[in-house]
């Protein structure tokens, strides 16, 4: 039942300005059963009468509250999923304004994960960043230096809209991605440094650093939790890479000294989709009819087993020990749910990996298939033999995991960087004819 609060029921003076916000925000209603109560009986009562008359100011509250009280949130499928589920969806993008992430948070979405192409696409296709860009520039920052400017302005916006999530959610949820520079993905001290300013330029308690999960970025991921900054582990594609990830966190908490490990809050980004474009192509050179049967499969048979892996690391005496210090779980986020084959149901890499204690970021079209017609269920764990007989039959037939992960590590870095070097280049231009006064 919407309230709408009227200190003005009943005056002469003041009623024709009552019946033109109960006309003004009566639409929002849409037929909603509405009750009438007396403002200045209820929060305001100092605002209530001034010789006689209504004052003034109490209709002007009345009208404040009418806005924020008519306001009605309903349930989606998204919240479902992190109320039922436990699974937490995060939006997998940003651009300005930032403010149109309120839309989404008001449909469940409870974090945002950005990487270098999305702000290439961001940045490059919009002219939003325009007057900021210009600015730093004039003020004779470089290019590069002025696209951190960029990209710290967005991850402090984002950071404040989800705050109350954040802090609702104890630090679970409500977190920011901003990644380091694609240029350090082989470089373990730069990162960990680049990690450290990042961190220290965003100055918000709900930022993830987004570091990848090369094998000279793994141990920058262990330093970098050390010190009490919250990481985002990305560009994951392998279970034995997965494991040493975890084995990082774990590591990580326990060299931490003098830092609260509650306020530590660490995902690990699994990628999923790019896994089966992969080895959907290698299955049809191979086009045996069993072959052939295993496309589109492969991915979440992996995740899956990735999840079994994840349970079972975060248990027994070692885990419980730094759980009895205050440590959160690293969580499992699956990432790359966009659906690369149209031939495929386009939640394929949403519905089967649901389960708690996990997060599935998704860009606009997967959020929007959900959100039609998702399916909200616990799937995740529910045939680990199908799961490892995928797994296994793949490896039989030639297709070897570990050249997989390497494979797709190498080009999803390659890619980020391209990202990243296209669009520098593309400011370059732009501070060029700023200087020259074009």
């Amino acid at each position: 039942m919407a309230c709408l609060r009227s200190g003005a029921v009943g005056t002469d003076r003041w009623g024709a300005q009552q019946d033109d916000v109960l006309r003004k925000f009566s639409p929002s209603l849409k037929g909603q059963s509405v009750l009438l109560k007396s403002h200045y009986e209820n929060k305001f009562p100092y605002l209530g009468t001034k010789n006689g008359q209504i004052h003034p100011n109490t209709l002007r509250v009345q009208s404040v509250m009418l806005e924020k009280e008519t306001k009605v949130t309903q349930k989606t499928l998204l919240h479902e999923l992190y109320e039922d589920q436990k699974q937490s969806p995060w939006y997998d993008n940003l651009r300005r304004p930032v403010t149109d992430l309120k839309p989404l948070i008001e449909k469940g979405i409870r974090g945002v994960t950005s990487n270098p192409t999305i702000f290439q696409k961001a940045i490059s296709s919009s002219n939003a960043y325009d007057d900021q860009f210009r600015q730093l520039i004039q003020e004779g920052k470089g290019v590069e230096e002025a696209y951190w400017g960029l990209v710290v302005k967005d991850i402090q916006d984002a950071c404040k809209l989800f705050h109350d999530i954040h802090k609702e959610s104890n630090g679970e949820d409500g977190h920011v991605s901003v990644e380091v520079s694609p240029k350090l993905a082989h470089e373990t001290d730069e990162t960990i440094e680049a990690a450290k300013w990042l961190h220290k330029v965003v100055n918000q308690p709900n930022v993830h650093i987004k570091i990848p999960a090369t094998a000279e970025c793994v141990p920058a991921v262990k330093q970098v939790i050390s010190l009490g900054i919250s990481v985002n582990v990305t560009l994951i594609f392998s279970l034995p890479r997965y494991e040493a990830v975890m084995d990082a966190y774990l590591e990580g908490l326990e060299a931490a000294e003098n830092v609260d490990l509650s306020k530590i809050a660490s995902v690990a980004s699994f990628f999923v989709s790019r896994v089966d474009s992969l080895i959907d192509k290698k299955l049809e050179e191979i086009g045996t009819e069993e072959a052939l049967a295993l496309r589109g499969k492969a991915a979440v048979a992996q995740a899956t087993l990735a999840y079994k892996l994840y349970q079972s690391k975060f248990s027994g005496p070692r885990w419980e020990a730094l759980k009895s210090r205050g440590a959160q779980k690293q969580r499992l986020l699956w990432a790359s749910t966009s659906v690369k084959n149209q031939a495929y149901p386009d939640t394929l890499y949403v519905s089967p990996l649901i389960g708690p204690d996990t997060v599935s970021t998704m860009p606009d079209a997967a959020v929007e298939a959900f959100l039609d017609h998702g399916k909200v269920a616990r799937t995740i764990d529910m045939d680990y033999a199908e799961a490892h007989r995928v797994y296994d039959r793949i490896e039989e037939l030639g297709i070897h995991w570990g050249n997989v992960g390497s494979l797709l590590e190498m080009e999803g870095v390659d890619s980020f960087a391209k990202s990243f070097d296209d669009l520098l280049g593309s400011l370059d231009k732009k501070a060029a004819a700023l200087k020259s006064g074009l």
